[in-house]
């Protein structure tokens, strides 16, 4: 009898255990399947304050100092990107929004401070068309001699702008084109600041997952059947515990409408050189792009070759992206930039110093700095010291031809004395 009584606990203990270790594997596979399916840098969302930022300077409480540097008015702190810890998503987002502000600032500047007038692309936009726009100074097409062009990179950049990160965290000198275009100015340029970024209109998308309707017609995609053993095989207890991690905030979803015949940067560039570059009265177009304007304006070269070798008289790259062979530049182009281009590129060599170039296409010098974005403002006195003595040596060139002329001439009209 007792040992009857021993061998049912004994089962008992079994089934239990059984029921036990069946509970905890189900248990396990919950929690592996919950695991895959969070996300967590969704989980590191749930938290976050809304996407809500100010819209002005004031607001955000920063100001530009006398030296062109961004300081806090209450504290006279250069910017801090973390300023709630533990959440990436929602700083950057706030950087972001400083940044925006930033671009129209600098329009401001363009306009106030250079008196340079905006001027809309295309120049035949339909009601409603989405437009861009590049700046120009009163006689960058009236000048008869000198006209500069600048491009930017690529990226958030926007006209009159080389690094946005550099305005914010160094001074506007070094981020903007502004000692550029002063520079230019003071030295008889007429100016024209391309937007080689500024190729679309964002719009925001309808939310129609929200909407009543929405959610019905998901409703009726999905059969009954497979809805409830849907429900069955996820269990209450386990939504519960998987919804309260995967809530976070939602950004609105948009779409992007290009603007025409400015969709890209090499768009951009193409665009305005057919329609002002290349009407311009200038003699001289002297050409500053940085890195990804490198590429744009490479690209110009093999669209127009001619035209450029007859209008433009020298270009100044700062650290460029451009390839000559993954662009399948002719070798006619590769000559030309050989002769007329320069490529002040990031080093730790001193400014100015003489580099090995990588590609046949243009020389290569040191900008003064391992910095790619300073690359433009580290080598302004040598850019502009390269576009004088390229104007220079032109003017002695014509001069000599000159001098030529006269002496044939004088010496045709003495052989013509002479008969008489």
């Amino acid at each position: 009898m007792l040992l009857h009584h021993c061998a049912s606990v004994l089962t008992l203990w079994i089934s239990m255990a059984q029921v036990v270790s069946q509970e905890d594997r189900e248990r396990t596979t919950a929690l592996k399947d919950l695991l895959s399916r969070i996300d967590l840098d969704e989980l590191m969302k749930k938290d976050e304050p809304p996407f809500t930022f100010p819209e002005t300077l004031e607001e955000f409480e920063y100001a530009f100092n006398e030296n062109g540097q961004l300081r806090h008015i209450r504290t006279g702190e250069p910017f801090v990107f973390n300023a709630r810890e533990d959440l990436h998503r929602w700083n950057q987002k706030r950087y972001e929004a400083l940044g925006e502000i930033i671009t129209q600032y600098v329009y401001g500047l363009l306009e106030t401070q250079c008196n340079m007038t905006r001027v809309y692309l295309p120049m035949d936009p339909a009601e409603g068309e989405p437009c861009s726009f590049i700046y120009v100074t009163e006689d960058a097409l009236s000048n008869p001699s000198k006209l500069l062009v600048l491009i930017q990179g690529s990226g958030v950049v926007r006209a009159g702008q080389w690094a946005r990160r550099l305005i914010i965290n160094q001074d506007l000198n070094s981020g903007t084109q502004i000692p550029f275009i002063t520079r230019a100015i003071q030295e008889g340029y007429g100016v024209m600041v391309l937007n080689p970024n500024e190729n679309y209109l964002e719009i925001e998308k309808p939310d129609t997952a929200s909407s009543p309707s929405g959610a019905l017609d998901e409703q009726l995609e999905e059969p009954a059947e497979k809805k409830e053993r849907k429900d069955d095989k996820e269990g209450s207890k386990k939504k519960e515990f998987y919804e309260k991690y995967r809530n976070p905030q939602k950004e609105a979803e948009t779409e992007r409408i290009p603007i025409r015949d400015n969709g890209s940067s090499e768009e951009h560039v193409l665009y305005v050189w057919d329609h002002f570059v290349s009407g311009a009265a200038a003699k001289n177009v002297f050409i500053v792009a940085h890195s990804y304007g490198g590429l744009s304006f490479v690209e110009l070269m093999n669209q127009r070759e001619a035209e450029v070798k007859h209008k433009v008289c020298a270009v100044a790259l700062t650290d460029s992206a451009h390839n000559i062979w993954l662009q399948d530049t002719t070798k006619t182009t590769q000559d030309w930039m050989q002769q007329n281009c320069c490529n002040w590129v990031s080093s730790p060599e001193p400014l100015d110093t003489p580099l090995d170039s990588m590609l046949p296409d243009c020389p290569r010098v040191s900008a003064g700095t391992e910095k790619h974005e300073l690359t433009s403002w580290m080598s302004l006195d040598s850019i502009f010291h390269f576009f004088n003595e390229v104007l220079e040596a032109q003017e002695y060139e014509e001069s000599q031809e000159t001098s030529s002329s006269v002496t044939t001439r004088s010496g045709s009209h003495k052989s013509k004395h002479q008969d008489l």
